[in-house]
């Protein structure tokens, strides 16, 4: 294998320069003069041994990096080693010197690389060193191929900052949850990592949010991204690839320029062990069961004293959390005793059939009755509790949401009176239907049959006593009234979407894109439209919903199996709508061709 050549110290210390003299860096083409703040970062002068050294001893071994001027150490787990050890790199300073050593062996005929991201800074102004990556080896010679890529986030496709990449030549699915990686690194603000100096074979690749750290997944509290298949490198490894310079991250072209071979969304999995990890008794007939992974397979379940008609039970769409409700006059047990034959995770990670018998006593403040709860009992201790809700920029969509507290078991939604007051404040019956929710059967969806009309207030009046509970409490009144928005600044984004083969999830998100402020769930072309939005910058995402179930999937590790795509509706290269007031904008999607382009950001 051919060892690539290394720059002699004059040529290191310009590279080293090479970042802080580029157009984008401001007041960095001149020395600080007067008592101008000093804005230049620090830079190696020296290093010992020179990189590339070969033959380095396996223990004992230390590093002296020589700064022109003195230096701290910001960040120590940022002197990132590679491939890692149990521990980080023993680091200290002396005078301009930073001396960098190891507290356990070094392996044997192994090419290291040793990085600085965002560790050192200088002493008087707190600039930090750009950073650098020196490369050794304990053998003859040094590795030469090269990988890069980036890492994203799934859900927003945003760059992660900071992720651990990590390279293994072990291809079994248990080498990331037991053993250190044969190559690591961090990735940068662009979410950018280069591993280079490596070996020409097969790898597997994967990037983790590394809480501990200690460069292996732990599935309880990491994300994790992989690529699918095993990987060889393309590259060789030089210190003049554009890739291997280290740039101002503000530097936008340059840093977007640089090459990347492999794309990795980080996802947070969903956990594969499955047993009940809560247990709660909520009220005097109810409780609820929480399940350690979704998916939960119950063969039977039933409670002590009570028939099975008389048990109301509602996973959620995840089937992770199980609510159980008794509709019973009979008084309620001091402890509810709920026999659960499901599939557990065994010894060997298998699914075994198990009963469990989950006891839940009543606590004392939770019996309606009780002595003691009788001088604290509340209004709503005594009613049918529900919520009636209506948003005026969504009310065309969602209509009004009822939703109750426990059950109900007699109900009259032909006594809902329904009504609309015009502009000239006449007042008319409306009609409007019902649905319920098919994945919380406490909640109804009532909605206008006609057309909203701007100017009109509309009202929904619950009468006193049309609903039941399965306590045998009866429901009160009341109203809610809307009307749609007539704030003339408001504007209005309508798709309309074409080419859809497939069924997608249709999301406006606001601008940092942390939180859905709407969305549709869509199997054939037609629009969707979003009225009634602020001037500012939104997003709208769109997912692939493979497996048709209507909500945003995650990926799995162990069964190779990708977080659902994302998309970003990109227009005129940019992925962000900026929606001025007083404006409808009609925008054709052809959501085909959008799933066959490089994903927009």
């Amino acid at each position: 294998m051919k060892i690539p050549k290394f720059l002699p110290l004059a040529a290191l210390v310009a590279a080293c320069l090479l970042p802080l003299f580029f157009p984008s860096c401001a007041n960095t083409t001149e020395a600080p003069s007067g008592g101008k703040k000093d804005t230049i970062p620090p830079y190696i002068i020296d290093i010992k041994p020179l990189p590339g050294a070969v033959g380095v001893p396996l223990q004992g071994a230390s590093f002296v990096f020589t700064f022109n001027e003195y230096v701290s150490i910001k960040t120590p787990a940022n002197i990132f080693l590679s491939p890692p050890q149990n521990r980080i790199p023993k680091s200290r300073i002396r005078g301009h010197n930073l001396i960098v050593s190891f507290e356990e062996p070094l392996q044997p005929n192994t090419t290291y690389t040793l990085s600085f991201t965002d560790a050192i800074a200088d002493t008087n102004e707190g600039n930090m060193f750009p950073g650098y990556t020196y490369v050794f080896s304990t053998g003859s010679q040094i590795d030469s191929m090269l990988i890069t890529g980036t890492v994203l986030d799934c859900n927003t496709l945003a760059p992660v900052k900071g992720a651990t990449v990590l390279l293994h030549k072990d291809h079994s699915d248990s080498a990331l949850f037991k053993h250190r990686p044969y190559a690591a690194v961090k990735t940068d603000d662009w979410g950018y990592f280069v591993l280079p100096y490596i070996q020409d074979t097969l790898y597997r690749l994967y990037a983790i949010r590394d809480a501990n750290p200690d460069n292996i997944y732990d599935p309880e509290s990491e994300t994790v991204a992989f690529i699918d298949s095993l990987i060889r490198p393309k590259m060789v490894s030089s210190d003049t690839l554009p890739e291997m310079l280290k740039y101002d991250m503000t530097d936008t072209v340059r840093c977007q320029a640089r090459r990347s071979e492999y794309e990795l969304k980080l996802f947070r999995e969903k956990p594969s062990k499955q047993y009940i990890v809560k247990k709660v008794r909520t009220a005097e007939r109810s409780a609820y069961l929480t399940f350690q992974a979704p998916g939960a397979w119950i063969d039977s379940l039933w409670i002590r004293g009570f028939r099975d008609d008389q048990v109301i039970s509602q996973f959620n769409i995840l089937q992770d959390s199980l609510e159980l409700w008794v509709n019973s006059r009979r008084a309620a047990p001091d402890t509810m005793r709920i026999y659960v034959n499901y599939r557990k995770t065994d010894s060997l990670g298998r699914l075994a059939p198990t009963q469990e018998i989950v006891k839940l006593p009543m606590p004392a403040d939770k019996r309606t009755f009780s002595k003691s709860s009788r001088r604290n009992l509340q209004h709503e201790d005594t009613i049918c509790v529900y919520s009636l809700k209506a948003q005026p920029e969504t009310v065309e969509q969602n209509g009004f949401e009822l939703e109750f507290r426990n059950p109900i078991i007699t109900a009259w939604f032909d006594s809902l009176d329904f009504r609309a007051i015009n502009t000239r404040q006449r007042e008319s019956k409306a009609e409007f239907t019902v649905e319920q929710d098919s994945l919380n059967l406490r909640r109804y969806i009532l909605r206008p049959k006609d057309k909203l009309q701007p100017g009109f207030q509309y009202s929904m009046r619950v009468p006193y006593r049309i609903f039941r509970d399965i306590n045998g409490f009866w429901s009160d009144s009341t109203v809610v009234r809307v009307s749609l928005p007539t704030d003339e600044t408001l504007s209005v984004l309508e798709l309309e979407l074409s080419g859809v083969d497939r069924k997608i999830i249709v999301e406006l998100l606001g601008e940092k894109r942390d939180r859905v402020l709407r969305s549709y769930v869509v199997d054939s072309d037609g629009s969707v439209r979003f009225p009634y939005l602020k001037e500012g910058r939104y997003s709208i995402r769109i997912t692939d919903d493979g497996n048709r179930n209507s909500i945003v999937d995650t990926g799995s590790l162990l069964e190779h199996r990708q977080p659902e795509t994302v998309v970003f509706l990109q227009l005129g290269g940019n992925s962000y709508l900026n929606i001025p007031p007083s404006t409808e904008l009609v925008q054709p999607v052809n959501v085909g061709e959008l799933f066959k382009q490089p994903a927009a950001r």
